[in-house]
């Protein structure tokens, strides 16, 4: 039977890491993802986990240990936020190209300049092309159950590569919300023992080197293989996310639709906005109109065919960015977006709306200035501007 608790999102990923009991846990803390690491040693010292955890002393460090580890064969776990992410840049590709699954809750925050300890998603999008998987959560709930799946898509055979949990900081880390648990035994049992394979560094068996010198006869080979685990990511986590429907009833995919069966507007957006969103969706079929809401969870690999079959038969789309990427030509997931449809037969007005940076407010209104947009678009059939800012003083 699931155990129903009030758990912050800090608390609900530290224990989905306690539950996993992984081999080594290396991290540094830095706002607001400090608190997983904390909870988490909590439990190494309380004898609730056997993990050998490694206080290191920055974020480029902890990254640096988690791939030795992992390299050496253990399951790993480390926790992050906004400027350590960004001083882990390095490692993080060398991670991901030496098929490490390590499993990363990130802690969404903006990276400075200006210095702020708020919630945009600037840090893992940033991030987007090192090779990890991402998946990101609405609520605690979805963080909890993200890293408990995030494990098996890790280190399912077909990929082999790291895999970032993204929530965001303070709105989802630091709220209370009621949760619904697995028992411990069903966790385990569901992500199982690691087997990683005979290619480790404590093999005496199988001696292997890792991180040698790649030079062109062998590199562009290798950086295929690793396109390639990441085009088999897809197919992978939705198979896990089966089991896990089937063991909890907790339904994930690549993305959720949300009243998406006769939208007409449609907002595609990532993490806890998705909720405020749906509050407007609501009010808005209430009063008889077509409104829609796509809340992507897998952002890498990118769900490419599938957000433009959902798309195909909607007349106006905005896209919400709360990362920019200061190309002149609107937000990642604009960009990703909007290239999907790029080969629909027929396709959506697409127009970028940057939100939330630095953990500006976003509220109901906000979303639906959003939708009345897109209502007159759909009216008109006039276009005044693809690339827009929302909520900023001009």
């Amino acid at each position: 039977m699931a155990i129903r608790e009030r758990l912050s999102g800090n608390e609900a990923v530290a224990t989905a890491m306690k539950q996993i009991n992984p081999d080594v846990v290396a991290a540094f803390p830095i706002t607001p993802s400090t608190e997983v690491p904390q909870y988490f040693s909590q439990f190494v010292a309380n004898g609730s986990v056997d993990t050998e955890f490694v206080a290191v002393e920055s974020e480029h460090s902890a990254m640096s240990a988690c791939v030795g580890a992992s390299a050496a064969g253990a399951r790993v776990m480390t926790a992050t936020s906004a400027n350590g992410l960004a001083l882990m840049w390095e490692i993080l590709y060398i991670a991901a190209s030496s098929r490490l699954p390590i499993v990363m809750p990130v802690i969404n925050r903006a990276l400075s300049g200006p210095i702020n300890i708020h919630n945009d998603h600037s840090d893992s999008m940033g991030a987007r092309d090192s090779g990890w998987i991402q998946l990101y959560s609405e609520d605690n709930q979805e963080a909890y159950d993200n890293i408990i799946q995030a494990i098996r898509i890790a280190e399912h055979k077909d990929v082999r590569l790291p895999v970032m949990v993204c929530m965001d900081g303070f709105i989802v880390s630091h709220s209370v919300e009621n949760i619904e648990l697995l028992e411990t035994e069903k966790v385990k049992e569901f992500v199982g023992e690691y087997d990683p394979g005979l290619d480790t560094l404590l093999n005496p068996e199988q001696p292997v080197a890792m991180g040698p010198l790649d030079l062109p006869p062998h590199y562009f080979e290798h950086k295929r293989q690793q396109a390639e685990a990441m085009k088999n990511a897809k197919k992978v986590i939705l198979e896990i996310a089966k089991e896990f429907e089937a063991l909890t009833g907790r339904k994930y995919g690549l993305f959720e639709e949300y009243k998406m069966e006769d939208a007409e507007v449609a907002i595609v957006v990532l993490n806890s906005t998705a909720g405020t969103a749906k509050e407007v969706v609501d009010e808005l079929r209430e009063k008889g109109v077509k409104a829609g809401l796509i809340k992507i969870r897998v952002f890498r690999p990118f769900p490419v065919e599938e957000l433009r079959d959902a798309l195909k038969h909607v007349k106006a789309v905005a896209v919400m960015d709360k990362a920019d990427s200061f190309s002149a030509a609107g937000g990642p997931v604009f960009v990703e977006t909007r290239a999907a449809l790029y080969d629909a037969e027929t396709k959506p007005v697409v127009i970028s709306y940057i939100y939330g940076l630095g953990g500006r407010d976003v509220r109901t209104n906000d979303i639906m200035k959003v939708y009345n947009d897109l209502l007159e678009i759909v009216e008109t059939g006039e276009v005044k501007s693809v690339y827009n800012y929302l909520g900023v003083r001009e």
